[in-house]
């Protein structure tokens, strides 16, 4: 069986996490479940980043030790991804003992091979951002990233040997095109941070002490970027010594998922470190959008904030997962607000999807006690209808071995809103007052149940409650990628009583 390897970033702990943040989660969650849907050994991992200054100075402003704030902050995490239904393997935490003595080999494995070395840093410095800028990256004397004030910070620190991978980072963002996607954010990495000349990275601080100490020198702690970016490998059995059997069978990963703000880390930082440690890069990396908010970015210092916890509630938790993962194109923001939810949940989900599944087993009932039965009574018709189901199958694996997950799913609808205008051009009631036209009614009922099963069986890594109940209500064992060929839907069986799968909203 072929291993599929994905990453989250993993989340920092200074808050709760916001919808913004969420949408990075359901994004993987659904590439990590299509890719078990299609036969792969998947590990999926995700979890938190619980280290810096920021994490210390707002434990200390609410009464709390680092550990305590850290604690109850992950817990927030983990609640709303366990209520966003995100089948994760392991949620790891960079507090995790396992982690910390990692980190600290890692450090000493690197200063050993003379990529570490002790100086001293004096530079802008964002708190927030947990980073250092020159003048030049400022915007309009502010952090580029946040936009918030930046200090001038002088200290001791360990500093890694970034420019001695210049060369060979340029030539892997030039020559690897599959590595860094999309192609807009590699031009950035190359123009923007490697030709203008890469410094050494900051690896360590002695300001604070909320950290992972230095193995060699207990006045430092290891910088957060350090720290956080090891969490892929620790987590998995890495060792600087003898790597387990299970980090030889995952490592390298196949996708690193983030967000675009954090290209820079994971495209020059991530490389460089696994390059000191003699190790294989991840396949691939991908700067997903942004979810916006009215177009705006969404954060609590922006008086924006929407949470996925309270949205689920609402409106369900596939509903949500629907949206975000529809609205966000491969390359472009997505944007989210109630009216726009609101109205994406009663055109596709109420009126295409929930409205196609009561319409058919509602048919099937009153003509036929809710049996089904293939008579295979073709006519012209049809055609459209099947030719279409046929590619859709492949049509959706195109757009997700390229994270077109925006794409694929309007690919899956595009088979739904073919059933509902089937139904138009068939006209199932007039079919029904003529006992000649019996047999050629069963088939007709037959074709959108069978496409109704094939969008379901495609549906499940995007919505899969919702798929387990319309499964539940067509009777059908065949659920499995290996059965997607038209026809699969068992004949004979006996339709479960339907239920509403998404009652429309209307707006008073």
């Amino acid at each position: 069986m072929e291993k599929y390897y994905i990453s989250t970033a993993i989340a920092y702990t200074s808050g709760k996490p916001h919808i913004g943040n969420t949408y990075e989660i359901i994004l993987a969650d659904a590439i990590a479940r299509y890719k078990r849907l299609k036969g792969y050994d998947v590990y999926f991992q995700t979890g938190t980043d619980e280290h810096g200054e920021k994490i210390e100075l707002k434990a200390k402003e609410q009464g709390k030790t680092p550990k305590e704030f850290v604690d109850e902050t992950a817990g927030e995490v983990k609640k709303i991804w366990d209520v966003m239904n995100i089948s994760y393997d392991k949620f790891i935490r960079t507090t995790d003992e396992v982690h910390e003595k990692e980190v600290q080999k890692i450090f000493q494995k690197m200063y050993d091979k003379g990529d570490i070395y002790l100086g001293e840093y004096s530079g802008l410095y964002c708190t927030d951002c947990e980073a250092f800028w020159t003048e030049s990256q400022l915007v309009d004397g502010k952090c580029p990233d946040c936009g918030r004030e930046v200090k001038l910070k002088k200290e001791e620190a360990y500093f890694f040997k970034l420019s001695k991978y210049q060369d060979r980072l340029q030539k892997l963002l030039e020559e690897n095109n599959g590595f860094l996607e999309p192609a807009s954010r590699k031009n950035e990495m190359i123009n923007n941070f490697i030709k203008p000349g890469l410094q050494d990275l900051c690896v360590s601080r002695t300001s604070f002490t909320w950290g992972i100490q230095v193995p060699f020198n207990n006045k430092h702690v290891v910088y957060v970027w350090l720290d956080a970016l090891t969490n892929y490998i620790t987590n998995i059995g890495y060792d600087t010594e003898q790597p387990s059997d299970i980090f030889n069978k995952y490592w390298p990963a196949d996708l690193h998922l983030i967000g675009k703000d954090i290209v820079r880390f994971h495209s020059i930082y991530w490389p460089a470190f696994l390059w000191s440690l003699d190790l294989e890069l991840p396949h691939k990396i991908f700067g997903h959008p942004w979810l916006l908010s009215n177009n705006d970015k969404i954060g609590k210092s922006r008086g924006n904030a929407i949470y996925a916890d309270d949205l689920a509630e609402k409106y369900g938790v596939d509903a949500v997962r629907y949206y975000v993962l529809h609205e966000t194109p491969f390359a472009n923001d997505g944007n989210i607000t109630t009216e726009l939810l609101e109205e994406r949940f009663n055109s596709d989900l109420a009126n295409v999807l929930g409205n196609l599944v009561n319409r058919t087993l509602a048919m099937s009932k009153k003509y036929f006690e809710s049996k089904v039965e293939n008579t295979n009574v073709y006519e012209s018709v049809d055609d459209n209808l099947i030719t279409y189901a046929k590619i859709l199958p492949k049509l959706v694996d195109e757009k997700m071995d390229n994270l077109r997950i925006s794409d694929a799913l309007e690919d899956i609808f595009e088979l739904l809103r073919r059933s509902n205008k089937y139904i138009d051009d068939t006209c199932p009631w007039v079919l029904a007052k003529d006992e000649s036209l019996k047999n050629r009614l069963k088939t007709v009922l037959y074709n959108l149940l069978e496409s109704i099963r094939i969008s379901a069986i495609l549906l499940q890594p995007f919505m899969p409650d919702t798929t387990q109940k319309i499964f539940k209500m067509l009777n059908t064992n065949n659920t499995s990628f290996d059965t997607l060929e038209f026809g699969n839907l068992e004949n004979n069986i006996v339709l479960n009583e339907s239920e509403i799968l998404f009652n429309r909203i209307e707006n008073k």
